[in-house]
């Protein structure tokens, strides 16, 4: 449903702000309709129209400007809303899908999202013979939504009935020829106010007062809307900004989706973010905010159209329904009009197997290695699975405290509130744990990532811990590669931790694209970093399998696989300044050919004398470790080197034979010198690069190549990580490490992998003695914590042997020799836990305290 048009309403009073406002904003549309003037113009001259009655572009223009612009309009002889709209459509309506294909932006990117999720769960899902798929389009208007849905099911046989809601006669006659000539004999074209359309009314089998069989109500105060109805999908396309009632309209779409339906809108907005800052279940706020030019202008723009903006509409959309999907866009072709796309569900949780408070506490249990409710595991059997999630027994005594994760914390917070839950609860997949995305310390990374690639090797990994079948691994997401790794051994879960929500959104992304994605498809995105129809592949094959925080997130970051002038994937994130650095540098000293070579050098003998002769001298020069490498800012911004860890290796260097025997200075600048010789001249003297190096090779290229590439973006890893459940043991954690082992039950994990974190801490306090202590308490006896550091004996293993590990070097690097292919830390530790410690006393810090032992039946808040 389209604008009214700026003369609608009576002009009482000239207001000069109005005036100048719709001047303005009519150039602007003006400028758009001019653009698709000129594209339609450059079609055929004989492209036949889908419609014999739809007038040709020129004419449909002059239509909508005199419609808009000249045409005094009334109410048809109806004082109502019908009334008004009808005076307006009434003599543009053939015109209406010719000019508004351009003002509604967003349309077909809804209806993608909503057949992406139909699809998912009718993969999912199996129907029983005989049920019904049931479409109602809320101010469907001339149905183009219903035809454009074609692009991505096929809707006569997909849905077995379709609605077209509409208020506005004409726009309904158009509908009604668009499906006579379509042959699409399941829609139905209803004109009617939508507050008023009962579902049963024209169904079968679906309960309510206007039902067949169903009694008559004694009076009109006894007849009550059921709390749910029987459409599988509900949208409002461009409608919801135009009902003056929208309340009533919001509440009665309650009664008609189906338990586990869902409901997709897109329309204009503007608004604030102080309205929507403190909100946990909006499913993320990426370019939500509009500042207040731009608030102020549109608002007052559409006003003049009786197209409302507010952002009462929106948020009471969000308040009665549970958030599944939601993007903040602009319209770019109209002055970044602001609109949003939604998709949601029923506020309260519905599943076929569970009860709504079921859900709430088996997510908990995800996220807490609970013993009270195992989480399905792929490795049980699917009766085992299903009998495990339907039951909420207690495995121990009433008084045995109890451990609850944030999610669940945010849940009873919410539901006391009568809000809708966290986001993360509708999604069909329960990967990403809850977390508060507004916090500072999560805003501090302002949306970016740091690692595009993960700098730890794979492969010695994977000989350092050997993985079971009945392991619990705890480790650092960074960019989610060795997630993957640890993720081909089949460990029963992983616990993914990071405190920078962009790096799990990028675990989030690879998780669903083995999901969703075939082999080719993974490795354009992965292995070369672009892909042309990345945007098209989030939206009808990933979107179901991401989070909304995560979608919003790659929604907005697409262009990095689809720009054509850009490096792609790893040319971003912080680590990006690393990589350009070689790549200016390799330039300014004219060796980037010398790269090329040895790139494509067949021995590593060949490898060895470009890299000396041509590319060392250049990389390794004092310029360039004075200027830049050894700079504080650098360290941290392009290789993630905090002062904490610069320091032990300043410690190191200045104790070393090197600067003893004088062949060195114990300076900063000297210190990173030679860190840089001792990492870089090994890789180069014991591996091939190109053959068997991704970690440098993705540094000087950009990319992967199918000879050399991480092991997870193989086609055998594909074929295992593709399969059904085979991330259903993946837990991704946005916090810090304290904060998720502190509501982990203990004496569950038995695999910690910390990588080069402990290096971070200050020796001077007592931080990483109670992480340490934290970590002793979530391990099992026998439970190993694997770390690497940048010095050769870090200080911690000492606070680690303090409190119950015994700390095992496997690891050393050497002088000229590798510690594995990536060779960037002095050495790797194993500590192993032998002892308990004792419980923590009462009233520890906010992670360790535990709630009470009783059952919660949340929905009863």
């Amino acid at each position: 449903m389209a604008s009214l048009g700026g003369n609608i309403l009576p002009l009482v009073g000239f207001n000069l702000h109005a005036f100048f406002t719709g001047i303005t904003g009519g150039l602007l549309f003006l400028a758009g309709l001019i653009k698709l003037s000129h594209k339609r113009a450059s079609q055929k001259s004989d492209q036949k129209r889908q419609d014999d009655d739809e007038p040709g572009l020129i004419s449909a223009l002059l239509l909508f400007c005199y419609g808009c612009f000249f045409k005094p309009h009334s109410s048809s002889g109806k004082a109502n809303q019908q009334g008004a709209l009808e005076s307006f459509y009434a003599g543009q309506a053939s015109a209406y899908d010719v000019t508004r294909k351009l003002l509604l932006r967003g349309r077909e990117d809804m209806l993608a999202l909503a057949a992406a999720q139909l699809l998912h769960k009718a993969k999912s899902e199996s129907r029983k013979a005989g049920s019904r798929r049931i479409w109602v389009d809320v101010g469907g208007g001339t149905g183009w939504n219903i035809e454009a849905m074609s692009q991505f099911v096929n809707v006569p046989e997909f849905f077995s009935t379709v609605y077209l809601v509409d208020l506005s006669p004409s726009l309904c006659a158009v509908a009604e020829k668009r499906f006579s000539r379509l042959g699409w004999d399941n829609v139905k074209i209803i004109c009617q106010d939508a507050r008023k359309f009962r579902l049963e009314d024209y169904e079968n089998g679906l309960s309510g007062p206007g039902s067949p069989g169903s009694s008559t109500p004694k009076s009109y105060f006894d007849q009550k809307r059921p709390e749910h109805g029987g459409a599988d999908l509900i949208t409002m396309s461009y409608s919801l900004s135009m009902i003056p009632d929208y309340y009533s309209v919001i509440d009665s779409l309650t009664s008609l989706l189906s338990p586990d339906g869902l409901l997709g809108v897109v329309d204009f907005y503007v608004q604030s973010k102080a309205d929507f800052t403190y909100r946990n279940w909006t499913g993320g706020m990426i370019g939500r905010h509009v500042n207040y030019l731009s608030r102020t202008f549109w608002r007052a723009w559409f006003d003049l159209d009786r197209v409302a903006l507010e952002p009462a509409r929106r948020d009471y959309l969000e308040y009665k329904f549970g958030t599944v999907l939601t993007a903040n866009l602009r319209n770019t072709a109209l002055g970044s009009i602001p609109y949003y796309i939604w998709l949601g569900c029923h506020k309260k949780p519905f599943s076929s197997s569970s009860l709504p408070e079921e859900i709430i506490q088996r997510i908990d249990a995800l996220a807490t290695e609970s013993p009270y409710l195992l989480p399905s595991d792929s490795h049980s059997s699917k009766k085992q699975q299903n009998v495990i999630t339907a039951k909420l027994t207690r495995a121990i005594e009433r008084t045995a405290p109890e451990i609850r994760s944030k999610a669940f914390d945010a849940a009873i917070q919410n539901l006391s509130a009568n809000l809708p839950l966290p986001s993360f609860f509708y999604q069909n997949h329960h990967w990403r744990i809850y977390y508060d995305d507004q916090l500072p310390k999560h805003t501090q990374f302002n949306n970016e990532y740091i690692y595009a690639f993960t700098w730890e090797d794979s492969r010695v990994d994977r000989e350092i811990l050997k993985l079971g079948r009945d392991d619990v691994v705890l480790a650092i997401t960074s960019a989610g590669d060795n997630i993957l790794s640890y993720a081909l051994q089949s460990p029963a879960r992983i616990h993914a931790i990071d405190l920078n929500p962009s790096q799990n959104h990028l675990l989030e992304l690879k998780a669903a694209s083995f999901t969703a994605l075939s082999h080719a498809d993974f490795w354009k995105i992965f292995g070369e970093g672009k892909h042309e129809n990345f945007r098209a592949l989030l939206i009808t094959r990933l979107s179901p399998h991401l989070s909304s925080r995560a979608f919003q997130y790659w929604l907005d970051n697409s262009f990095i696989f689809t720009n054509p002038t850009s490096r792609g994937l790893y040319d971003t994130g912080g680590s990006r300044h690393a990589i350009r650095a070689f790549r200016y540098t390799s330039r300014l000293f004219r060796c980037r050919s010398a790269v090329t070579s040895l790139l494509n050098s067949k021995t590593l003998i060949e490898q060895r004398e470009i890299w000396h002769s041509k590319i060392r001298p250049a990389l390794l020069s004092p310029l360039v470790s004075n200027l830049l490498v050894s700079t504080e800012a650098f360290l941290w911004k392009a290789l993630g080197v905090p002062k904490n860890q610069l320091a032990m290796i300043e410690a190191d260097h200045g104790s070393s034979r090197a600067v003893k025997v004088g062949l060195a200075k114990s300076t900063r600048a000297h210190a990173i010198w030679h860190y840089m010789v001792n990492t870089l001249d090994p890789v180069v003297e014991k591996t091939h690069i190109a053959v068997d190096n991704p970690y440098y090779l993705v540094c000087m290229t950009g990319g992967f190549t199918k000879k050399c590439h991480p092991d997870y973006l193989s086609r055998a890893a594909h074929k295992k990580l593709s399969q059904p459940g085979a991330f259903e043991g993946l837990r991704i954690h946005t916090d810090e490490i304290d904060e998720v082992i502190a509501r982990m039950a203990p004496g569950t994990v038995t695999v910690a992998v910390l990588m080069d974190s402990m290096d971070w801490f200050d020796p001077d306090t007592d931080a990483a003695g109670r992480q340490i202590e934290k970590v002793n308490r979530a391990l099992k006896t026998g439970g190993r914590v694997l770390v690497r550091s940048s010095a050769l004996r870090p200080w911690y293993i000492k606070e680690f042997e303090k409190r119950g590990f015994v700390g095992e070097r496997v690891g050393n690097r050497g002088v000229g020799e590798c510690i594995d292919r990536v060779n960037m830390y002095a050495s790797c530790w194993v500590c192993t836990k032998v002892d308990n410690l004792p419980p923590p006393t009462p009233g520890g810090s906010e992670g360790e305290q535990r709630t009470g032992g009783e059952e919660v039946d949340v929905w009863s808040l």
